[in-house]
């Protein structure tokens, strides 16, 4: 799914912060824009949720060109958009690269379980939809532990455009990334865990300062997970000059700062596991659908860390990530 409000680690989606940066695609020409900002948003909001100020996870569905979001939510989205711009154009790049890390996953790979972490508002694209529409007996669970989150997420999940295929099932569990031993337990209720499963991680480990504990919880689900399982992972990396100064600006004001790691650092979290070429690479270049696309037909990095972020084009997101089967 999208991202999660970022009340804890278990979720905030979003490279470079998550939700719990402000901001939005209302930026013209960013996707998701077209006709967004003049509308109103739709439908009543669930019962007893207080719409009237922005909440973190609903900006960022607002970013992704989702539905499930209120003129507040918008009104801070274009806002941080403005402020954090880099922001946004991570959040996309994400959820690019989620939309063809699960085509994979489900395809050529053959997994029929994922457990998505961090998984937030539906957006478009979730995982679910991707993965039952290549097959639909794949079960699904989302992991958050943002109660905004949960509420709206399983209300949508009652709607006949985001239900589950008759063959598959998708829940949502309400636990913390941290809290690796409720994760699981939570997840055993629609998943078996003895047999291959997809653990997706996108954009949440940077809510975790400490680069050991980070690879310490990553490690500790892999390893609940048989051989033949997935780690799918995207995080936020140095950038430029006027993308460090804008996060670290983001980082002094937000309430859960959001932590970068260097390419090799993120190549780290893979350690142990059989890396899917193309590598550890800037988002827009694993296995990009477009020839024209930076290091298209899949190129763009080796196996490991690919080129530091200060070799990539100026356009393209202070994002990497990569994919990885448990041997």
């Amino acid at each position: 799914m999208g991202a999660s409000g970022a009340s804890g680690a278990s979720g905030a989606s979003g490279a470079l912060g998550g939700p719990s940066a402000l901001g939005g695609p209302g930026a013209p020409g960013a996707p998701g824009a077209s006709g967004a900002a003049g509308r109103d948003p739709g439908g009543p909001p669930p019962p007893g949720l207080d719409v009237s100020a922005a909440h973190l996870a609903r900006v960022w569905n607002y970013w992704l060109g989702g539905r499930d979001y209120f003129a507040a939510d918008r009104a801070a989205g274009e806002q941080m958009n403005r402020d954090f711009p880099h922001l946004a154009q991570a959040a996309r790049a994400e959820r690019a690269f989620l939309v063809r890390a699960v085509r994979f996953l489900a395809g050529p790979a053959r997994i029929r379980q994922f457990l998505d972490i961090g998984a937030g508002l539906p957006a478009g694209g979730n995982t679910h939809e991707i993965a039952q529409r290549i097959a639909p007996d794949t079960r699904i669970v989302y992991a958050d532990n943002d109660p905004a989150v949960l509420v709206h997420a399983r209300a949508l999940l009652r709607s006949p455009m985001l239900a589950s295929t008759p063959g598959g099932a998708v829940s949502y569990v309400d636990a913390d990334l941290r809290d690796v031993t409720a994760v699981l337990a939570g997840s055993a209720r629609t998943l078996d865990l003895e047999k291959p499963v997809a653990l997706i991680m996108l954009g949440v480990l940077g809510h975790i300062d400490d680069h050991g504990a980070a690879r310490s919880i990553t490690s500790q689900l892999m390893d609940a997970l048989p051989a033949g399982s997935y780690l799918a992972m995207a995080d936020g990396v140095p950038g430029s000059g006027p993308v460090e100064n804008s996060q670290q600006r983001y980082n002094d004001a937000a309430p859960v700062p959001y932590h970068l790691r260097r390419p090799d650092e993120l190549a780290s979290f893979f350690d142990g596991l059989d890396l899917i070429e193309p590598g550890v690479v800037p988002c827009p270049r694993w296995k990009p659908d477009a020839p024209d696309v930076p290091g298209g037909g899949g190129g763009g990095g080796a196996p490991g860390a690919g080129a530091g972020s200060a070799g990539s084009p100026p356009d393209e997101p202070s994002v990497y990530c990569g994919v990885a089967r448990k041997p």
